[in-house]
């Protein structure tokens, strides 16, 4: 008897692998990679060249040149749901390979993939927390914050949640083509800022992009 196969991630965007990094120029220009870069200049500035550090969700790994442009030598684990958007990573890591003194780890799954006693030295998480359902965030959360080491950073890079105007309607047409276009179960922003603070973190650094709707964070013990 055949093996089922194994159930799909809610937030598995691999059906968009190929287009993921053009869509998002299309809708939104260069503001979402100057939100990632800005929050990856403030949060690991003070890290050091060799930090260890987590991305969780980080697509088809545009995120990984300004990284390591930040920090040459650092330990990256790379943590992706979706195996078309992995082997995307894998291709573009073929093609531009990590610094003397880099090392990355590709590793399939969510936050559930940590192992038991992993820590880090900062936790990346861009455009990903805004993917999960209300009720799983905050467990999601608690596993994430288990695994980052004491005063370490934890760099956001997200739609800011809105309660009314364009922002509001628009973050309805995200999720409205996300969910026809790749099944995400999410179909609206969840407290992301309230499951931070209610960690015991605080933004210690904000800027914003997109006129207001996109936010570049770092997050600390407050």
């Amino acid at each position: 008897m055949p093996t089922p196969p194994a159930p799909r991630h809610p937030a598995d965007y691999g059906a968009l692998a190929r287009y993921y990094d053009l869509l998002a120029v299309v809708a939104f220009g260069g503001s979402l990679r100057r939100t990632q870069r800005a929050a990856l200049a403030a949060g690991l500035a003070e890290l050091g060249p060799a930090p260890r550090v987590l991305v969780l969700g980080g697509g088809p790994g545009w995120v990984l040149r300004p990284l390591w442009r930040q920090c040459p030598q650092a330990q990256v684990l790379y943590l992706e749901v979706a195996a078309p958007m992995l082997a995307r990573t894998a291709a573009r890591l073929r093609r531009t390979p990590p610094p003397p003194g880099a090392s990355i780890e590709l590793r399939l799954g969510s936050e559930r993939a940590l192992r038991p006693g992993e820590q880090f030295d900062a936790l990346v998480t861009f455009f990903v927390l805004d993917s999960f359902l209300p009720e799983t965030l905050p467990a999601a959360l608690l596993r994430l914050d288990a695994a980052r080491r004491p005063g370490a950073p934890w760099l956001v890079a997200d739609f800011w949640p809105a309660r009314g105007g364009w922002r509001r309607a628009l973050l309805a047409l995200m999720y409205w083509f996300f969910g026809w276009a790749v099944g995400l179960e999410a179909r609206r922003m969840p407290p992301w800022p309230a499951g931070l603070a209610a960690l015991g973190l605080r933004p210690t650094w904000e800027q914003r992009f997109f006129g207001g709707a996109v936010a570049a964070q770092v997050w600390r013990p407050a």
